[in-house]
């Protein structure tokens, strides 16, 4: 029986855009899913608190990818009834939604208490209900989390890391568990251009204590959170330049022990915008030997 590692292979796209709640866009969304699918990629990331009905559009249009959230907010949705809605998509499309979980961020849910304690309570409750742990994965920035998605889960799917992070990760997850780390793109080799565009999408999570404490860990100083991020700082959580620069990126993550990487394009259109002719041109480099 293969594993989740097995089919989504070492390349995904995250995405917001494909998490829709305007029925409208049923139809964009699902003739995307199926060019990324037929693309090559194995696994789509809906972005924001994202849920299974988010999913469900992306798993009929379809026939082999695996859709996963990135990440359900655990404070945003009740245990069972993701449970039950993991249930019922499972059914409908047996092996391919993984219900990647995370606790957010205290800014952003006013019910935000004890996140780790809250979390494995909510895995208790998946438990109690019958969802698979090799089903769920968890946005685990820090050891102790990380050792909840090896221990409680199928692994972990870290947002906003670097590849060293993705190397200590590797050291705590063991070889068994996934390891599938979020990393943005920008497909521009000017460097100004390039690292202006890294800004803007920066801008918010530097406001964010999970993501901030997470790079003071990892050795960056308050000076490079400040000012909308150092060049070092960009640097390290952005793939930016042109196609051989942007793979020699990516490959560091895997060099660094990620099984798979899901790729974030940042453009200069909205962020609900399927950036499709940046998706074909990724998929062109990565298929390079």
């Amino acid at each position: 029986m293969s594993t989740l590692k097995d089919r989504i292979g070492r390349y995904g796209i995250w995405s917001i855009g494909l998490r829709a709640e305007d029925a409208s866009r049923r139809g964009e969304l699902a003739d995307a899913a199926a060019e990324l699918e037929s693309l090559g990629y194995g696994a789509v990331w809906l972005g924001g608190s994202s849920a299974a009905r988010h999913a469900a559009p992306l798993l009929e249009a379809t026939g082999t990818l695996t859709v996963g959230t990135s990440i359900q907010s655990i404070w945003q949705y009740d245990a069972k009834a993701s449970a039950a809605a993991f249930t019922e998509t499972d059914a409908a499309h047996p092996g391919r939604f993984v219900l990647g979980l995370g606790v957010s961020h205290a800014k952003l849910a006013e019910q935000y208490r004890r996140p780790y304690s809250a979390l494995v309570a909510y895995l208790d409750e998946l438990d109690e209900a019958g969802v698979p742990e090799d089903r769920r994965v968890l946005a685990a920035l820090g050891p102790k989390t990380l050792e909840l998605s090896r221990d409680r889960a199928a692994g972990a799917v870290p947002y906003l890391v670097t590849a060293e992070h993705t190397a200590q990760a590797r050291e705590i997850l063991g070889e068994g568990p996934l390891l599938a780390p979020e990393l943005k793109v920008v497909l521009e080799s000017d460097p100004a251009r390039a690292r202006a565009l890294a800004r803007d999408t920066l801008a918010m999570y530097l406001a964010l204590p999970n993501y901030t404490d997470n790079f003071l860990r990892l050795g960056f100083t308050e000076d490079d959170l400040a000012d909308g991020g150092s060049d070092r700082l960009v640097d390290a959580v952005f793939a930016w330049g042109d196609e051989d620069r942007v793979r020699d990126r990516i490959d560091t993550f895997h060099q660094a022990g990620a099984d798979h990487v899901a790729l974030q394009l940042i453009t200069d259109t909205p962020r609900e915008t399927l950036p499709r002719a940046q998706w074909r041109r990724l998929a062109l480099l990565l298929t390079r030997p």
